[in-house]
């Protein structure tokens, strides 16, 4: 990895960059031939995020980003205070959780719904499937999710990493993917299995970017393959995942099996709370075709929850 010294020579007029690594106002941008550049936003808002393609301008040592181009989508939450951006441009979202500790339907249905309100493909990862127990009872709570058509994959990063690496790298090839998962989840296993060296490679990024002190960067792109073509995007934020820019009206929209029953309601301007007539309600049980009442429950809470007047 070159990440431009203070040698570095003075260059005018824009140059196209990608943004690979964040933390505060501190970027690392990448340019087409490979090398990297500290940046920071013109102005007091730091309006890119990692994935951003820029326009940035150098001046010795480091740069200024200009402009950002348009985005393909965004993918972000919000809770009731601010807005965190996690990645831009994104081809896909894998949520890795776990057997063990148990996850959060909660948790993966917000991450879920967030990539559905930005058209990018949602994928799960289900690790320790050498824990035979607690792996059968996840595997049965992600069964609503493979009947709503998303991708679900077992794993056992501990025991079987050369063939998860294949398997999972059948899947990401070509592909932008932004990495989720909670605590214990095994998310850094993962990287490091995709990306050997990849502790390294963010150590020289944090030091670089928050002036040579050793702290995690927020979020960080990895390359998968030296053509460039296949990339990670590491990032935290999994344990608060706000959905606050999301307008509860359109939240069925975000959630296949609750889309799959819309249009069979009696009044036009139904909330599938309590409406006489709601094919929403009525679809509530244990079928295959069924929304299932925990699926249900976080329907209504997040409506709760969008609805309530934030100021």
């Amino acid at each position: 990895m070159r990440i431009a010294g203070r040698c570095a020579r003075r260059v005018t007029g824009r140059q196209p960059g990608l943004v690979v690594a964040s933390h505060g106002r501190h970027f690392l941008v990448e340019t087409p031939d490979g090398k990297r550049v500290i940046c920071h936003p013109r102005g007091k808002r730091s309006e890119a995020v990692v994935g951003d393609r820029v326009q940035w301008l150098q001046s010795h040592d480091e740069g200024t980003i200009e402009k950002v181009e348009d985005r393909r989508n965004l993918f972000y939450r919000q809770d009731e205070v601010r807005t965190k951006s996690f990645a831009a441009n994104l081809d896909l979202v894998l949520v890795l959780i776990a057997a063990e500790p148990e996850f959060s339907e909660h948790q993966l249905s917000r991450a879920l719904i967030a990539a559905e309100a930005e058209r990018i493909e949602p994928f799960i990862a289900l690790n320790k499937s050498d824990l035979v127990e607690p792996f059968e009872r996840a595997w049965g709570r992600l069964l609503p999710y493979q009947r709503m058509h998303y991708g679900v994959m077992p794993l056992s990063l501990r025991l079987s990493g050369d063939v998860d690496r294949v398997k999972l790298l059948n899947h990401l090839k070509g592909k932008t993917t932004l990495v989720l998962g909670p605590s214990g989840a095994g998310k850094s296993t993962l990287i490091n299995l995709l990306v050997p060296g990849a502790t390294v490679v963010t150590g020289e990024i944090s030091q670089a970017l928050n002036s040579g002190k050793h702290t995690t960067t927020s979020t960080t792109l990895y390359w998968v393959d030296a053509e460039r073509q296949t990339a990670l995007i590491d990032s935290p934020g999994f344990q608060e995942f706000g959905l606050h820019h999301i307008d509860p009206g359109k939240l069925p929209e975000c959630m296949p099996d609750i889309r799959a029953h819309l249009g069979h309601c009696r009044f036009y301007n139904c909330t599938h709370l309590h409406e006489p007539g709601c094919g929403v309600i009525e679809a509530v049980g244990e079928g295959a075709e069924a929304i299932t009442p925990s699926r249900y429950r976080i329907y209504k809470d997040l409506f709760a929850e969008l609805s309530y007047p934030r100021y």
